[in-house]
This record gives C-alpha cells, sequence and structure tokens, in this order.
C-alpha cells in the first residue's frame, strides 16, 4: 500500500480555484470565489501576518488554512486561523498539519489566543477538541430559495430611504460609522472596539465579491443609520455578510427593510440562492432572517486555544 506524499507550503496564485472549491465542500452555505482568495492573499497590511498554508497531496492541493491576527481590537494577542480539506482526503493528516503551520505562523507573531470555527458535528469537535481547542459559542447558518417569494414589505416609517451602496462610492466613510458603531455589539469573545477607516476600506469595501449594487443602505432623514452588506459569487449565489443598525436608530425595522430590499434586488438579478450566518444568541436578526424566509441549514462552534 502506498503513501501519499503530504507538503504544507505557502498558497501560490495558481492555487486560488482549487483552494475555493476545497473551502465549499460539502458546505454548500459557504461562498468563497477565487478571485476573492486572490485579493485576499494580496493583502499588504503588515500588522495583520495574513497567510494562507496550502496543503498538497501527491501534486494535487487538498485543502488549505487562512490565518491571521485579529485587528480592530484593543485586545492583543488574538489571532485567527480557518481552514478545510477536500472530504476525500480528511482524516489523513492534512487539517492537524495546516492548523499546526499557522499556529507557528501566528505565534511568531505574539498570538497567544487562536479562534477557529469548527463544524458543528462530532467528528469535526472531536478534531478540534483532541488539538488543545476549548469548544465554545455556536453559530448557525441560514439558507433560502431566492426564486420562492419575499414577505411584503412592512410600511416604511416617515423620512426612511433605501438606496444602493454605490452612492456612496467616492465617500464611504459614512458607512464606516454605521460599521464601527454596530460591531461593537457583535456576539464575540473579542471586544472590536477600534475599527480603523483605512483598514476597513482595504479589508470590507475593497472586496471584489462585495456587491455595492445589492449592499443597501437605510438613510434616515439623509443619514445612513443601517446597512446590509452583500457579497455574492457573481453567478447564482449570495452572501449576506453584515448588517448593521447604528445604536440611536435601532428598533425602528430599520434592518429588517434593508435585508429584504437586497435580497429582493439579488432575486431580480437572478440570484438563486442567499445565505447568512449569526450566533445563536443573537435573538433579534434570527427572527429578522426567520421572517425573511431563512432556513437553518448547518451550523459551527468557536474552538479556542492558548498558544504557548
Amino acid at each position: 500500500m502506498t503513501t501519499s506524499a503530504l507538503t504544507i507550503r505557502d498558497f501560490r496564485p495558481e492555487d486560488a480555484e482549487a483552494v475555493a472549491a476545497a473551502h465549499r465542500a460539502g458546505r454548500e452555505h459557504l461562498v468563497m470565489t477565487a478571485e476573492a482568495l486572490l485579493w485576499l492573499n494580496a493583502q499588504q497590511n503588515p500588522d495583520q501576518h495574513f497567510r494562507t498554508f496550502v496543503a498538497e497531496s501527491d501534486g494535487r492541493v487538498v485543502g488549505a488554512v487562512r490565518c491571521a491576527v485579529v485587528l480592530g481590537t484593543t485586545t492583543a494577542g488574538v489571532g485567527y486561523a480557518n481552514g478545510s480539506v477536500l472530504p476525500e482526503f480528511r482524516r489523513r493528516g492534512a487539517a492537524t498539519a495546516l492548523l499546526a503551520a499557522a499556529e507557528r505562523h501566528l505565534a511568531g507573531h505574539g498570538v497567544t489566543e487562536l479562534h477557529t470555527w469548527l463544524d458543528d458535528e462530532p467528528a469535526s469537535l472531536a478534531f478540534g477538541t483532541a488539538r488543545g481547542y476549548e469548544i465554545g459559542r455556536s453559530a448557525q447558518f441560514g439558507g433560502r430559495d431566492l426564486t420562492l417569494p419575499l414577505p411584503p414589505a412592512p410600511v416604511r416609517p416617515a423620512g426612511v430611504e433605501l438606496r444602493p451602496a454605490t452612492e456612496w462610492a467616492d465617500d464611504p466613510r459614512p458607512l464606516f460609522l454605521v460599521a464601527a458603531d454596530a460591531i461593537r455589539d457583535e456576539p464575540g469573545e473579542v471586544e472590536m472596539d477600534a475599527l480603523d477607516y483605512e483598514e476597513w476600506l482595504r479589508g470590507d469595501w475593497a472586496r471584489p465579491d462585495l456587491d455595492r449594487g445589492l449592499t443597501v443602505v437605510a438613510v434616515v432623514d439623509g443619514e445612513p443609520a443601517a446597512f446590509t452588506l452583500a457579497w455574492t459569487d457573481g453567478v447564482d449565489r449570495y452572501w449576506s455578510a453584515f448588517t448593521a443598525c447604528r445604536r440611536d436608530f435601532r428598533g425602528r425595522g430599520l434592518a429588517k427593510l434593508a435585508k429584504l430590499e437586497s435580497l429582493r434586488l439579488a432575486a431580480a438579478a437572478g440570484f438563486r440562492r442567499a445565505y447568512t450566518s449569526n450566533d445563536t444568541t443573537n435573538a433579534p436578526m434570527l427572527a429578522v432572517n426567520s421572517w425573511l424566509g431563512y432556513e437553518r441549514c448547518a451550523g459551527e462552534r468557536k474552538g479556542i486555544k492558548r498558544l504557548a
């Protein structure tokens, strides 16, 4: 019996399609394009130390892990590593080797607490536990068939307009202010209390899979108050990446209005499947997504490990 040779190496541009395929394999709810991977790996932020490691078996790319230092927080020493391996190559050591490479890389840049997401199923959780990760909070994915009717739009409050993010193409700072206010209240172990405008421009606004025409902004008396950020694969799949509402404008249904309008535009543009993800403690957003017609299709759990 011949043992396949496994190699862990850095990402190359020609790996993009294979790495995207490994990311999506067995996970219909994940939306990732080769173009987005190329863009992520071309980022030049020295503070982030972003790196993608690739697992290659006998010349074939079978998995990868993306890792970096978490920015946007005053909490020092936190990093993340998220990866996947093609189903037919799992339990052969690739995931273990990828994660170990990420741990070594980030430990070398001051990371002492590493976060990863694990599929919420026994084998994946056992994998994380066996490698020193403490299993924590849970999140769930929701999917929706965009060929089915959407709910009727609620009555729009006076002074509220819904506009595409393309209207802020020249100066997106007002949208950044919404994001910076809202992200402070996102469920999570790390307080995101130091979001930087230039980093937001590089890491969110400049993404190649961001569809600004489908990103809908709720404007109150001329001021952006909420938005829903839309990524797509450019073909038929839509991902609701982040829905934000400024604290002073909450409780008015603005997020619901923005998300409904974004889905309506996505369906009209020919997108057929919509996906989203929420922390399972985020009851208000889970209720909005249920009203929109999303149904739970998968789950994941956070794994946290202290690095030496």
